[in-house]
Order: structure tokens, then sequence, then C-alpha cells
């Protein structure tokens, strides 16, 4: 394995995932509930934006590595999928959304897989659609994990709400189109 900065700012979030679960399940004379989740939402915001800064540096400061590649993507799976059982859990969203969003985490990270063995992956590589669902996502879930109203005026719940139906309407359609572009290669 290779330490570099970006690779390191991936095993910095992946040590990131225990620290908001747990924070969630804090008894509450340690935390309050309000503030293990505002807590929670923090830590998973800075995480996030570990994540948008890894890749940068590794295009930037030419430290691209088959590790970095491999990593990024598991940890940012792991992260989401983490937060919506969570999410789950304390009952702030429904299972039905976690299940779509993570059964389609697993399916293309599959389908990513066969086509790269078939020296296809260029065809599943992440879209623009994917993109905006996982800003949807990453959007919804710092909110739901604090799910209160922030600052009196902004009502988290509701927006957190919203960006996961929006994440997982979009998880739907892109799954669609990735298993579209597989069929049209003929990988499947």
């Amino acid at each position: 394995m290779v330490f570099n900065i970006p690779n390191v700012l991936t095993l910095i979030r992946l040590a990131l995932i225990p620290l908001f679960v747990g924070v969630m399940y804090f008894p509450d004379h340690w935390l309050s509930v309000p503030n293990a989740g505002l807590t929670a939402a923090g830590i998973f915001v800075a995480a996030a934006i570990t994540d948008a800064f890894d890749g940068y540096l590794a295009r930037r400061l030419n430290q691209t590595t088959a590790f970095g590649a491999f990593l990024d993507p598991v940890v940012d799976k792991l992260m989401v999928m983490a937060a919506l059982i969570v999410l789950v859990d304390l009952q702030r969203a429904p299972s039905v959304l976690a299940l779509v969003i993570i059964g389609r985490e697993i399916a293309i990270s599959a389908l990513r897989e066969w086509m790269a063995r078939i020296g296809k992956s260029a065809n599943v590589a992440v879209s623009t659609l994917g993109k905006i669902k996982t800003t949807a996502q990453m959007i919804a879930i710092p909110f739901l994990l604090y799910d209160k109203w922030l600052f009196g005026v902004i009502p988290c719940h509701w927006i957190g709400s919203f960006s996961l139906w929006v994440a997982a309407a979009l998880t739907l359609v892109s799954m669609v189109y990735y298993l579209r572009v597989a069929v049209k290669v003929g990988a499947v």
C-alpha cells in the first residue's frame, strides 16, 4: 500500500465511519440526542469533504494508485450504507429507500467488476447521473442524522427525506442506465 495524501484521506474517511455511527448510539448522559445527531452529521460532512479532495489531489499531485482507485469507491459505499442502516434503525429513513440504494450499489459494483473482467470497464464509468445521485445522498444523510430544526428555521428532516427520495429515484434511473450500457456492449 502506498501512503500518499489521497490514500491517507481515504483511510481517514474509513476511520470516520465507525466514529459517526458510534456517536449516534452514545448514551444520552454522554451526548444528548440533538448533539449526537449534529456531531454525527458534522463527522459525515467532514468525511464527504475528504472524498471530494482525495480524487482531486490524486490527479493534481499525480498520486493515483491502484490501491486508491480500489479503496476510494469501497469506502464511499461503506460510508453511505452505514449511514442508511443507522437512519433506518433510528426510524429516520424508510427501509425501502435504504434497500433500493444499497441494492443498487451492490448490483452496479458487481456489474463494474464483470465489465472490467471482459475489458469493458470504460463503458460503465461513473456518469453525471451517478454524481447527481451521490450529491443527493450526501445532502440527505447529514440532514437526517441531525433530524431537528437547524437554527430554528431549516427543517432538516424534511430536506433530508426529500433528498433521500430524490437519491432513491436517481438510484433506479442510473441503475437502468448502467444496465442498458452493459446490454448494448453485449456484456449481459
